[in-house]
């Protein structure tokens, strides 16, 4: 009898220990006891939360071109990618105003943990309205905030002057997509990255377990592998000193609720399909347009290109031999501005 006690002991105790691992630690909010300091302006949300952002282009108040951008995976409100070697004046001459904002729990904008699609889309709308941007405002998306678009095209179309996603990340699992287009792409990551966004899909629970643990290879994204960019990628990186120095800055409020989140949001169980929004645009009196690199070895350009050529309301332009870290490179950020302002 002693001794079943012990075993059953043991086994109460290892899951214990297991619940334990796999539970992340609670999220060290900006400006709480010990937390990271707030040193950006920010918004208060109707729900107390706050956004930090950040302004760029002419003064918002004799801007004729007001644009919302969301930043990628693991950045900031620094990352913006859109404004990266432009000619000097070009914002001048466009009257273009940019505010990026920390997605929730990057950088200094609190985590939210019930985020979804939707949400984020009210986030930003409330933003602009903070901000005083008008009833219209254009929205710039790059990679994971690219694939947070979708859910501002969904959810507040109305409020929208035009779209640009640039690089959008794809969602496996968006039932737009047919099986043998599943399998050919899925298949084609690297083994980890099958795990990663896999276990973020079916086991979101342990995706904080899976990206912070040290026994196997997590995430060719987290670790930043080489082998996972393009041979331009590589070459912008060496060159670029876009974003360097500020790397901990995106997940210093923990990784729960800023990369873990982000995956179990981009790679989760949508409420809605691309496929099936609404043209926000009856009247042709906006556009939105995807641009996408032929080479990215992140972003497939076959799932890309399927929902292009099922959404009629999109442009879509494909850059040859281009990955996915295009926007970094010379002077394509100019053609894209003026392909979305100049219209």
């Amino acid at each position: 009898m002693q001794q079943k006690r012990t075993l059953i002991f043991l086994l109460v105790a290892l899951i214990a220990l297991a619940y334990r691992a796999i539970q992340p630690p609670p999220p060290r909010t900006c400006g709480s006891p010990g937390g990271p300091p707030i040193t950006a302006p920010r918004i208060r949300l109707r729900d107390g939360r706050h956004l930090a952002y950040k302004e760029h282009g002419v003064p918002r108040e004799l801007a004729k071109n007001k644009i919302v951008f969301l930043h990628g995976f693991a950045s900031t409100r620094h990352d913006t990618v859109i404004t990266v070697n432009l000619p000097s004046g070009l914002l001048e001459e466009l009257g273009a105003y940019i505010v990026s904002f920390d997605r929730p729990g990057y950088g200094e904008s609190d985590p939210d943990p019930i985020r979804t699609p939707k949400s984020l889309a009210f986030d930003v709308e409330e933003l602009a309205d903070k901000l005083g941007l008008g009833p219209k405002f254009y929205v710039f998306g790059y990679s994971m905030g690219g694939q947070a678009v979708w859910g501002v095209l969904k959810y507040i179309p109305h409020r929208l002057a035009g779209a640009t996603l640039l690089t959008p990340v794809t969602n496996y699992w968006w039932n737009a997509f047919p099986s043998n287009l599943f399998t050919k792409t899925y298949y084609k990551q690297p083994a980890q990255d099958q795990w990663a966004v896999g276990i973020a899909h079916y086991l979101p629970s342990l995706t904080y377990w899976w990206i912070t643990q040290k026994w196997f290879p997590t995430s060719s994204v987290v670790e930043y592998n080489p082998a996972i960019f393009s041979q331009q990628d590589l070459s912008i990186i060496r060159s670029s000193n876009f974003s360097k120095g500020r790397e901990n800055q995106a997940v210093q409020q923990g990784e729960s609720e800023s990369i873990c989140r982000d995956m179990i949001i981009g790679f989760g169980a949508w409420d809605f399909d691309p496929l099936k929004i609404d043209n926000p645009f009856p009247k042709n009196e906006g556009q939105v347009h995807v641009w996408q690199g032929e080479d990215d070895q992140l972003v497939p350009a076959m799932l890309q290109r399927y929902l292009a050529q099922n959404i009629p309301w999109i442009q879509y332009h494909e850059l040859p031999g281009a990955g996915h870290m295009f926007p970094l490179g010379d002077k394509l950020n100019e053609a894209i501005l003026k392909t979305q302002l100049l219209i």
